[in-house]
């Protein structure tokens, strides 16, 4: 009985280290979506941005975190999670309901759900390998500060409908940005996967 526990561990820990790389590997299902969602969100569009010329605002978005080439796979990754994360919470406000066409905004929904479920393993599996990289420098800090500034803004206009216009030609740049950020990490992940 013994032999069999230490043979069924030791195929446990084989398969965790040869699927350990590849489960961190962003699928092409993955990135499709992504752009997906970048669609959706353009259709989303219910009113001209020109005509909320009044209501723009520069929430200094986070690009050289996001954009930059010094973030390591583990910090990439917690950055475009906190990405998701908190573009999810933001489209799943009371108030976001009555701001877009329902089935368009379900279906953003969904999407941004599936890229975080398929980040979640991997997350957590780069995150045990690298825990002292993100300790000296965290990135996803700038990522939050950057929606809570959204948040701010959307409560300070009322909710209105410029101001969820505006806050969707902002979504619309960070969407492109976490897409170029996956598209890295896809590099990464093959790279690091390389012999």
């Amino acid at each position: 009985m013994a032999f069999v526990l230490s043979l069924l561990m030791a195929l446990v820990l084989v398969s965790n280290s040869l699927g350990g790389s590849l489960g961190c590997d962003l699928s092409q299902n993955h990135m499709l979506l992504g752009r997906k969602n970048l669609r959706l969100l353009g259709q989303m569009s219910r009113l001209s941005p020109r005509f909320c010329l009044q209501d723009r605002k520069d929430f200094t978005f986070p690009q050289e975190m996001v954009e930059g080439g010094q973030l390591q796979e583990a910090q990439a990754l917690s950055v475009l999670h906190e990405m998701l994360q908190q573009s999810f919470n933001l489209f799943h406000t009371e108030r976001s309901s009555a701001a877009w066409d329902t089935t368009l905004l379900e279906q953003l929904r969904s999407g941004i759900h599936q890229q975080l479920d398929d980040l979640d393993a991997c997350l957590g599996q780069v995150m045990g390998e690298e825990d002292s990289a993100l300790g000296r420098t965290d990135p996803t800090l700038a990522v939050k500060r950057y929606f809570q500034g959204i948040h701010v803004y959307l409560q300070e206009k009322g909710y209105s409908n410029c101001a969820w216009e505006i806050v969707r030609v902002e979504m619309m740049k960070a969407f492109s940005s976490s897409t170029s950020l996956q598209e890295r990490l896809r590099k990464m992940g093959g790279d690091l996967n390389s012999p």
